[in-house]
């Protein structure tokens, strides 16, 4: 069934009054953004309010009641691929987003669908997203929804009817951008980034004009090389000074930087703070002569919210190579630090430290590591940076095996801050990566162009030697005192990659996991209270909203993501079906049930390759595949297991999709650029395989 709602009588509500507060949608505007924490009935920006501590002042659902939080009503979407947004609730409207940056909005009392908008992304365009075809929510502004579309569009819709107002492209479309991450409205300007730098090009934030789409400001994250002219650009009087943390000509690959997430408007000074990402290539000896800090890659900006113009910036990872992206989300709060307030933004990095640093001048406050990690032996306090360990810039054939990784300590999904227990709510987690710089090195146009060996990191055969590293992949909550620089509690769930943090004034902390519960916490001493499942893989943040008085919780269930996709270890493996918007309310219990279909047989095929056939395969499989079809073809269940694909069986079959690319409407490309149809055969050799041990042995 599609959808389970049965009133449908709404549709006609969108232009009206339906949330009896005495506003209309259209007129959220600056003051009323500024004011959002009076507004708790609504949840207007990405991160509830400008602050984005994603906390919420209702408290209907509290510690006490929450035993009879229920199902009120849930959409099913058409498709299971990853739902990472935050859905906004504007004066009784849901307005969210799900995979390939589709648009929808409901009645947040009923369900009913009020209009849908597609962008139609088109589907060759999944090549370029290193890690699935997300979305994290839209922004609203002045009577438009806008959204940053996979394929490098911002976009405005209008709220009422859906349609399409405008639309702008932010990035170099011949190019592997991409968009996932969700704008900002900051004072008529809407602020979008961008991803890409998995395939090598160059990061940058810019402001667009919310009313006619017109470019205002750009910044650029990595300056272009020496001798190039400046790009007109509110980064241009940066130039010198980044380029002399730079060495070389990175102009190829373009440096990375990307701005793929977190963007955060700070009233009190002005000024829009900005998560840059990783470099590209990854190891700093092929980017960088193995040279520099190479700023501003892993560090946070702050820009004039006006201009766009550099005020101030902290660098978490100099000289970064292991994907320590700092784009993970910031949360503004005031603080007091040694018996004095202090303004300042935390942030929980891939790196591995809990940052408190003063917003009024980027200067580091404190820092500790909230989840182990072997890459410093700490951070100088004195001038903020790390002390990296002999052993972590991996060079030549070194390998290092780092923990946190490129998964992150903690990734994109939303952390929350309590203003009542004072804690930081940390969705965290250990996986380890080995890191080793490819050698040598050869440019792929289009393609993913990390500079190092994922062969290394290739899964075992062995059942034991599977299940001791499953045993090593930890996911859990963290509760982290941000004053004392140090953990108050924390829930352990079966693995990694689970969902974002809402906290609230009812005592209690809502997650979902990767299992496909929906859980709450009391906020204080971390006691479950209350679960769901779902049986859907949640990763997406939860928010609250009211109507009519009555409080809801709305979540996006639907598993997917960098992990997700690419890791095989998920204690839901196989089975993913359709994302899901899910709402609940107190004293509710709408039936519920998901069907599990049986698993096809694995494919056997006559055919026997030579090893080296074989293991050429796997090489090719591992640095080009994996990613999607889950590493050694173990599927996560997101992406088709093509051990399991009839497509297998057949040699003809096999190179007219992926040779071919008859199905990249579907987001499966044609390879024919980059490989050839013998090592596209050697590839079906290494699955093959890999089904026959499916077959055998049931791994």
């Amino acid at each position: 069934m599609k959808n389970i709602v049965t009133v449908l009588f709404c549709l006609a509500l969108a232009a009206c009054d339906i949330a009896g507060s005495g506003k209309q949608a259209e007129v959220v505007d600056d003051s009323r953004l500024s004011q959002a924490q009076a507004e708790p009935a609504n949840w207007m920006t990405h991160g509830g309010t400008y602050l984005e501590q994603r906390y919420n002042q209702l408290d209907s659902i509290n510690t006490e009641s929450v035993e009879n939080l229920g199902l009120k009503w849930f959409y099913e979407f058409e498709d299971k691929r990853g739902l990472e947004a935050t859905p906004l609730v504007i004066d009784g409207v849901i307005y969210t987003t799900s995979a390939w940056s589709r648009v929808h909005a409901f009645d947040a009392k009923s369900g009913a669908p009020l209009w849908h908008y597609d962008p139609e992304i088109a589907g060759e365009v999944a090549f370029k997203a290193c890690c699935d075809v997300v979305n994290r929510g839209p922004a609203f502004y002045q009577g438009k929804v806008y959204v940053g579309a996979l394929d490098g569009r911002l976009i405005a819709i209008d709220a009422k009817t859906g349609k399409e107002v405008w639309s702008t492209v932010t990035v170099d479309q011949t190019k592997s951008y991409t968009i996932t991450g969700a704008p900002r409205v900051v004072k008529g300007n809407v602020i979008i980034g961008n991803s890409g730098g998995e395939y090598g090009v160059r990061g940058y934030v810019s402001a667009y004009d919310a009313e006619t789409g017109e470019l205002v400001w750009r910044f650029y994250t990595v300056p272009p090389i020496p001798g190039a002219g400046p790009d007109g650009a509110a980064s241009d009087p940066m130039i010198a000074a980044a380029q002399a943390t730079w060495a070389g000509d990175w102009s190829e690959l373009g440096g990375g930087g990307t701005v793929w997430d977190a963007i955060v408007y700070d009233e009190d000074y002005n000024q829009v703070l900005v998560g840059v990402g990783n470099g590209s290539p990854w190891p700093r000896s092929l980017r960088s002569e193995g040279q520099g800090d190479n700023l501003f890659i892993s560090s946070v900006l702050a820009l004039d919210a006006d201009t766009g113009e550099y005020k101030w910036h902290y660098q978490g990872t100099p000289g970064e190579e292991w994907d320590f992206t700092q784009t993970q989300p910031i949360i503004l709060a005031t603080l007091e630090i040694d018996k004095e307030p202090r303004k300042v933004m935390m942030q929980a990095p891939k790196n591995g430290f809990f940052y408190v640093i003063d917003r009024s001048n980027g200067k580091l406050v404190s820092a500790e590591n909230y989840v182990p990690q072997n890459w410093t032996t700490g951070i100088d306090l004195e001038t903020g940076r790390p002390k990296v360990a002999p052993d972590a810039r991996y060079v030549d054939d070194e390998v290092f095996v780092a923990l946190p990784s490129g998964h992150g300590g903690h990734n994109w999904q939303p952390m929350a801050y309590h203003p009542d227990t004072g804690l930081v709510y940390i969705p965290a987690q250990e996986i380890a990566l080995a890191y080793k710089a490819s050698q040598p090195f050869e440019v792929r146009v289009g393609g993913w162009n990390l500079g190092v060996d994922l062969a290394v990191n290739a899964i075992p055969d062995d059942a034991d030697e599977i299940a001791a590293i499953r045993s090593e992949l930890n996911g859990f909550l963290i509760a982290w005192d941000p004053i004392k620089q140090q953990e108050a509690w924390r829930v352990d769930h079966l693995g990694p990659w689970n969902g974002g943090v809402l906290a609230t004034a009812g005592g209690l902390v809502f997650q979902g996991n990767a299992s496909g519960y929906l859980l709450a916490f009391d906020a204080s001493t971390g006691r479950q209270v209350w679960s769901f499942d779902t049986r859907v893989g949640i990763i997406a943040p939860p928010v609250t909203y009211a109507v009519d008085g009555v409080q809801y919780i709305a979540l996006m269930a639907g598993y997917g993501g960098g992990y997700g996709l690419a890791a095989p270890f998920t204690e839901n493996a196989g089975f993913r079906p359709n994302g899901r918007l899910m709402v609940f309310a107190l004293n509710e219990s709408l039936n519920y049930e998901v069907l599990k279909p049986e698993l096809a047989a694995a494919v056997v095929v006559d055919k026997v390759w030579d090893k080296a056939d074989r293991d050429n395969g796997a090489q090719i499989y591992e640095t080009t595949c994996g990613v999607c079809h889950g590493a050694t073809a173990r599927s996560s269940g997101i992406i088709p297991d093509l051990r399991r694909s009839p497509i297998l069986a057949s040699a003809e079959a096999w190179q007219a999709v992926v040779h071919d690319g008859v199905l990249k409407d579907r987001g499966m490309i044609g390879f024919s650029a980059y490989l050839s149809a013998e090592d596209i055969e050697d590839i079906r050799g290494y699955v093959a395989e890999r089904a026959g041990q499916l077959h055998q042995h049931g791994n």
